[in-house]
C-alpha cells in the first residue's frame, strides 16, 4: 500500500511540474497579447509619451488575472472596462514609482 500511495503522490508531482511549462507559456502569450492592448490604451490617453516603456511598467504591475482579461481585449476590442483597468494599474504607487524611476519622458 505505501508503494501504491507513494507512486500516486510522485505521479502527482511529475504532473504539476510537466503543466509548469505550459502555465508559464499562457502566461507569458496573455502578457505579449496584453502588452499590445495596454499601449494602445497608453498611445490614447497619455499622448507625448513613450507608450512602450510606459505599458512594461503597467504589465509589470498588474495581476495575472489582470494580464488575462486586458488580453482578451486584443480579440473583443478595447471597452471602457478595458481602459478603466489600465488606468486603474497605471496610478498604483508602484506603477507610478516605475515610471518615475525609470525616468519616461516626452518623445
Amino acid at each position: 500500500m505505501r508503494a501504491f500511495l507513494s507512486i500516486v503522490a510522485l505521479t502527482g508531482l511529475c504532473a504539476c511540474q510537466m503543466s509548469a511549462p505550459l502555465q508559464q507559456s499562457a502566461e507569458e502569450a496573455a502578457r505579449g497579447q496584453a502588452k499590445t492592448v495596454v499601449n494602445t490604451v497608453v498611445e490614447s490617453k497619455m499622448p507625448g509619451l513613450n507608450a512602450a516603456p510606459v505599458t512594461d511598467c503597467i504589465i509589470d504591475n498588474a495581476t495575472m488575472d489582470e494580464v488575462f482579461t486586458i488580453a482578451k481585449a486584443a480579440v473583443t476590442g478595447i471597452d471602457d472596462s478595458t481602459v478603466s483597468t489600465v488606468m486603474d494599474i497605471a496610478k498604483r504607487p508602484d506603477t507610478v514609482t516605475c515610471i518615475a524611476k525609470n525616468k519616461f519622458g516626452l518623445n
